[in-house]
């Protein structure tokens, strides 16, 4: 989930990244229904970006559990992930959080997380960047495809004064 969120890219796609598509300096994703070759970078004006840090701390763990098998994400056995092992994990983690929401008497929020659904990832981590940038990210040929399908929040704006 992470993953895609930091990606801003699409389910399956983040399901077949691999350990081969890592290098010093970028996370190399191909799209598959769009046939483009993304390089998302790793470092950022001389920084780790919060993908690099992700990704470290993946292949921590994975080193740990003795995880060898070259997709990135497995589950903790080390098998690769399929889409319905993705989809039972976000159920239980939505349904963990809405939990948390009214244990903390906040039912309007877990209301908002059981709506909530594995495809909203991709329009969030759009809606959070500069247009131009997050058409890039998703692989769109025009900013006008991110700014109709995926910008789902206004854009952030000074006043006047």
């Amino acid at each position: 989930m992470q993953l895609a969120y930091l990606t801003g890219q699409r389910p399956a796609d983040v399901l077949k990244i691999s350990i081969h598509d890592l290098t010093d300096d970028f996370l190399l994703v191909g799209q598959g229904k769009t046939q483009n070759r993304l390089r998302i970078s790793l470092r950022y004006e001389g920084m780790e970006t919060k993908l690099s840090m992700f990704i470290d701390d993946l292949m921590e763990r994975r080193m740990l559990n003795g995880i060898r098998n070259s997709r990135l994400i497995t589950n903790s056995g080390g098998l690769r992930m399929c889409s319905q092992m993705l989809r039972n994990r976000w159920d239980e983690a939505r349904l963990k959080a809405a939990k948390q929401a009214v244990a903390d008497d906040n039912h309007e929020l877990a209301a908002s997380i059981r709506q909530f659904q594995f495809r909203d990832i991709r329009p969030k981590a759009a809606s959070e960047i500069g247009l131009e940038h997050a058409s890039r990210l998703l692989g769109h040929s025009k900013e006008e495809i991110t700014r109709k399908v995926y910008r789902r929040i206004g854009e952030v704006v000074r006043p006047t004064q």
